[in-house]
């Protein structure tokens, strides 16, 4: 049990930056947005999140217990607060240009920790991929949502 008891703080750290981005809910504000054809229906995002968010938590977990506390988990930690503050940009303040700029520094922590942590454990690296590709996906939807919107 002691093995993973690590695993708890991260899964903890990650439940609370998806608590702080589920108090900013889309609502009339996003309902009322030009969207391109392909967004996907609001029903999508929650699963993939929570899917997403475990696995996030794990990676963290790996590369914790592969190096300690270093460069690889500020990235990780990075990526964690930003992914949080895009639903307060996007929501929260209805900026969707400060939300694009954010997605876009995201995605490079995303990519920066695949990077790191491919030489250090390949599993930490391949369980952000998903992630690296729906994020992805997110800012091509955030930039639309910019152009048609701005």
């Amino acid at each position: 049990m002691t093995r993973y008891s690590g695993l708890l703080v991260f899964l903890a750290l990650v439940a609370g930056a998806a608590y702080f981005g589920m108090t900013y809910l889309p609502g009339p504000f996003y309902a009322a947005l030009q969207k391109p054809d392909w967004t996907p229906p609001d029903t999508v995002f929650p699963p993939v999140w929570a899917v997403l968010y475990v696995m996030i938590a794990i990676a963290g977990w790996i590369a914790w217990r592969a190096q300690g506390f270093g460069p690889l988990l500020w990235l990780w930690l990075l990526q964690l607060c930003l992914n949080g503050a895009w639903s307060y940009l996007m929501f929260g303040e209805k900026q969707i240009t400060s939300a694009l700029i954010d997605m876009g520094a995201l995605w490079l922590a995303i990519l920066a920790f695949i990077v790191l942590a491919w030489p250090v454990r390949r599993s930490a690296a391949l369980l952000f991929v998903p992630y690296f590709l729906w994020v992805s996906f997110s800012a091509a939807l955030n930039f639309e949502l910019w152009r048609l919107n701005g």
